[in-house]
C-alpha cells in the first residue's frame, strides 16, 4: 500500500510539471511584436540594418535566451533592458515564437576582396591563430545548432562585426562556456570584418 502510495504521489507531481509546462504562443507573440518590437526588428523580424539584428527564423531557445538575459542584465544593453523589461517570461517565450517562425530573408556579402580570407575562416579557421571553424558550431550554411549556437545566415555584416568586437572587449559576456570571448581575442578587425560579410551572403 506505501508502494502504490509512493507511486501516486510520483504520478500527480510528473503530470502537475508537464501542466506547467506552457507551449509558446506565436499569434500572441506577433501581437507584442507589434508593439514592442516592430520600430526596431519589423514586424517579420527581418531589420533594415544595423545595429538592430534580423530576428526572422532565429532559434526559439536562443531568442528566449537572449531576452531573458536581457532583462537579467546577463546581457549588457541599456536598450534592450528597457523593452525586454516590459515582458513577462510568457511574453518572452511567445515573442520568440513568433519570430523563429518568420522567414529570413536573404541578404549578400559586399565585399568581393575580403570573400576568400571570410570564408576561409568561416569554413576552416585559423589554425595558426588557434581560430576554429565557425561551420563547426554555426553550421555549413550558417543554420546553427538549436539552442545553443545561433543561426547566423543572412546577418546584417554590421551588427555581425560589432558582437566580435563586444565579445574581444569582454563587452559581451553571456555566451555558453566563454567560447566566443576567447575566439574573437584572438581575431583583428580585419578578420571580424571578412567572416562578418562572408556570413551576410549564407542562405
Amino acid at each position: 500500500m506505501k508502494f502504490l502510495t509512493t507511486l501516486l504521489i510520483a504520478a500527480t507531481v510528473s503530470c502537475g510539471a508537464v501542466a506547467q509546462t506552457k507551449k509558446a504562443d506565436a499569434a500572441k507573440g506577433a501581437t507584442i511584436a507589434g508593439q514592442v518590437c516592430l520600430a526596431c526588428h519589423m514586424a517579420d523580424g527581418n531589420s533594415a540594418g544595423a545595429p538592430n539584428p534580423k530576428l526572422a527564423g532565429q532559434h526559439e531557445q536562443y531568442l528566449t535566451k537572449q531576452l531573458l538575459e536581457y532583462k537579467s542584465k546577463k546581457r549588457d544593453n541599456a536598450v534592450m533592458l528597457g523593452f525586454a523589461s516590459q515582458l513577462s517570461e510568457d511574453d518572452i517565450r511567445n515573442v520568440a515564437a513568433h519570430y523563429a517562425a518568420q522567414i529570413s530573408k536573404p541578404n549578400s556579402a559586399k565585399s568581393p576582396a575580403t570573400k576568400a580570407l571570410g570564408e576561409k575562416i568561416y569554413r576552416g579557421g585559423l589554425a595558426e591563430k588557434g581560430i576554429p571553424a565557425c561551420a563547426g558550431c554555426h553550421g555549413a550554411n550558417g543554420n546553427g545548432i538549436p539552442a545553443q549556437y545561433p543561426r547566423l545566415a543572412g546577418q546584417h555584416a554590421d551588427y555581425t562585426l560589432e558582437e566580435l568586437k563586444d565579445f574581444a572587449a569582454g563587452k559581451r559576456a553571456n555566451d555558453a562556456n566563454s567560447m566566443m570571448r576567447v575566439i574573437a581575442v584572438k581575431m583583428n578587425e580585419k578578420e571580424m570584418a571578412a567572416v562578418a560579410d562572408y556570413i551576410a551572403g549564407l542562405r
